[in-house]
């Protein structure tokens, strides 16, 4: 005995019904929820008029060999998403070690600052001045590394950090 066509169609269309009215109600302020999504995410985007930051990695240590920057990482996050990541070292000279910026693929890479497969997003000189500037543009996460000596700078001079940016809620 069962609903039938006709039964089945009647109950789609009550939840649909249902649906249409729970969809056009502003749930603000009600049930302590806040469930007005008409400026927020999911129909909009979560970051959506967020200021982002700008954040010298680093700090006043700025990008160089003997920094742990996993701490640093860890002390100074969480990074958001459209976050600017400045990276300051001194250009190549008689009295510094040259320095770099590269991405990792993968964590494991990272664990064992292996450069294969790294892509160098900024070159020994590109760190003076103002720094060398990087957006987390994307929900992925970002293992940053110092390249230079074949990847000694990671693997003994701590220069490497992970970072994996988050939604700014409104």
């Amino acid at each position: 005995m069962g609903l039938g066509n006709a039964g089945a169609l009647l109950i789609l269309v009550a939840i649909s019904m249902f649906g249409i009215g729970l969809s056009n109600k502003n749930f603000s302020g009600d049930w302590n929820g806040n469930w007005n999504h008409t400026a927020g995410w999911p129909y909009g985007h979560p970051n959506a008029n967020q200021t982002s930051k700008t954040i010298i990695v680093g700090g006043s240590e700025n990008w160089r060999f003997g920094f742990n920057y996993t701490d640093w990482a860890i002390r100074n996050g969480p990074f958001y998403m459209n976050d600017k990541l400045v990276f300051k070292y001194d250009p190549p000279n008689d009295t510094t070690f040259p320095h770099s910026v590269y991405l990792l693929p993968n964590f494991w890479s990272f664990q064992n600052c292996d450069l294969r497969g790294a892509k160098n997003i900024a070159q020994v000189t590109q760190g003076g001045g103002e720094g060398f500037e990087f957006v987390l543009k994307r929900w992925q996460p970002y293992y940053f590394v110092c390249g230079e000596r074949n990847g000694f700078h990671c693997k003994v001079g701590m220069m490497k950090f992970a970072v994996w940016p988050l939604f700014r809620r409104n």
